[in-house]
Parts: structure tokens; sequence; C-alpha cells
């Protein structure tokens, strides 16, 4: 599966909404080529019914790479984020549907905090889709914006 992507930084126009977050709890297990991801899913304060997947995403060209997702065990992923290159990334990530698209977007927690990303996923890389007043600026091809990256560079600054 392709996964096409464009990923922008959010303004202080953004305005999470009360409810609807997930937390996400995520470790890189590998990166050479492709990179393979561990994720924990629960609800937004971090219980309740929990989900996990082991992602391998391989090489992105512009805008767009191969994805393949799978659902695991939850026991089994928290061993594998144990096993992680880098401190795993924590962020609270909220769905929100404009113009029929929804857009991801994610408020980072610990060492990355005040930092929020919104991610589009498209069906083609110049395809047309509406942005709403919170987006900032276009960090598609600024890989320091990537979750590996931020995993395995620590404190990124915002600019």
């Amino acid at each position: 599966m392709l996964e096409i992507e464009r990923k922008y930084l959010v303004n202080e126009k953004w305005r999470a909404p009360e409810s609807g977050g997930k937390y996400y709890r995520q470790g890189y297990l590998a990166e050479s080529g492709a990179t393979t991801r561990v994720r924990i899913i629960s609800d937004k304060d971090g219980i309740g019914d929990k989900h996990a997947y082991l992602t391998i995403k391989g090489k992105t060209i512009g805008i767009t790479r191969a994805e393949f997702e799978y659902e695991i065990p939850v026991d089994d992923a928290e061993q594998m984020l144990k096993m992680s290159l880098y401190p795993p990334i924590e962020k609270i990530r909220y769905k929100v549907n404009i113009g029929g698209k929804i857009w991801e977007v994610d408020e980072f927690l610990g060492i990355h905090k005040g930092l929020i990303v919104a991610e589009i996923e498209l069906n083609e890389e110049n395809e047309q889709f509406e942005m709403p007043e919170w987006v900032g600026k276009d960090v598609s091809m600024d890989r320091r914006y990537s979750n590996a990256s931020l995993s395995r560079n620590g404190k990124i600054i915002i600019s």
C-alpha cells in the first residue's frame, strides 16, 4: 500500500476538540531504508482500551512511500517498545474532518511538548484539498519533522 502524505506545522489558531483525542506511544525498532515502528494507542488519558500496531514504511520519494501496518497483541507491543532504538514518542492525536478529508493533528508530549503537526493523506501527490485556518508552514519535505527523526534526534527547534 502507498502512503501519500502532506505535513504542516499548526499555528496558534488551533483549538483541540474537547473529546476524541487518542494517546499514542510509539518507538522505532529498525531504520535501514525501511523503518519499522511499534505503536500503542489508548484513550486520551492513557488508559482504557488499547490497540497496538507494527508498521513498516519504505523509503520516502517526494511525499510517497510504501506502508504496511498490522495489528498485534498489546503485550507484544509493550515488550517491543522496550527494544526501541531511541526514546519513544508520545503524543495526543486528533482526527478532524475538513472538506471530506481527515486531518490528523498531533500534539506532542514530553521533550517535544509545544510541537503540533497536522498530516493529511492524499490519493495523489498533486491532489487539491481544503486548508484549515490553523494550518501553517508545509514541512512535508523536512525530515526533521518525521516521527522517526523526532525520536532519534531529540528536541527540535520549532521554526
